[in-house]
């Protein structure tokens, strides 16, 4: 045999040992990282991924219906200028920020977040009390179709609000405890920012929405 055959020989043979022996290190890692969470964590973080998903479509969908509740309160209250303004301004503020999957390892964003959403959601508390004071805008039946709208939207956000505290605390639990801290050191899984109590108590006062 040549040099040349003897070295490609030999360098295969060494290519095949370090394919074995990757393989076989999958093998014994496997139960391994289950032991350690891994796969919790993955679970977990998807889990979070996905309710997430949930809160930012359900205010999202709440923000689509402003410019229509505006316009039609405008068509009966022209001069609450301040109060349409108000929930105008707000909304755009809550449109314009950034979600990106960031925001979910960021505290600081997250709070940024609740802020523009709990300003969005004084402002129109402010709106419906207004609303109030005009018996034919409450007799408006695109205004009375709106309101529902929006009572479901805001029965959904706070469902949506609910699962994704509790699968950010499931999340959380698994990612102080441990040994399953250990893993999520090496792994790169953070503690997750959660919805604060001040932010929950936002909630229990959400707009009012009277028929």
């Amino acid at each position: 045999m040549t040099p040349a055959l003897t070295f490609r020989s030999t360098r295969f043979s060494v290519l095949r040992w370090l394919a074995r022996s990757f393989a076989m290190l999958a093998v014994l890692a496997t139960p391994f990282l289950s032991a350690c969470g891994y796969n919790d964590f993955q679970a977990k973080d998807e889990a979070t991924k996905a309710a997430w998903a949930e809160v930012v479509n359900q205010y999202q969908r709440r923000a689509d219906l402003i410019p229509n509740l505006v316009n039609t309160v405008k068509g009966y209250a022209a001069h609450e200028k301040d109060t349409l303004e108000a929930v105008t301004k707000a909304r755009a503020a809550a449109t314009s920020f950034q979600i990106t999957p960031e925001v979910l390892n960021d505290p600081a964003a997250f709070q940024k977040f609740q802020q523009l959403q709990g300003e969005l959601s004084s402002a129109l508390s402010r709106l419906m009390a207004v609303s109030e004071n005009y018996p034919q805008l409450k007799a408006d039946q695109s205004f009375r179709d709106l309101q529902s709208q929006l009572e479901g939207t805001e029965n959904r956000i706070t469902v949506a609000r609910q699962r994704y505290i509790k699968s950010v605390q499931d999340y959380n639990v698994l990612a102080r405890s441990f040994p399953t801290n250990l893993t999520a050191k090496v792994m790169g899984y953070q503690v997750k920012p959660n919805f604060t109590v001040e932010n929950e108590k936002g909630i229990s006062t959400a707009p009012a929405v009277k028929f």
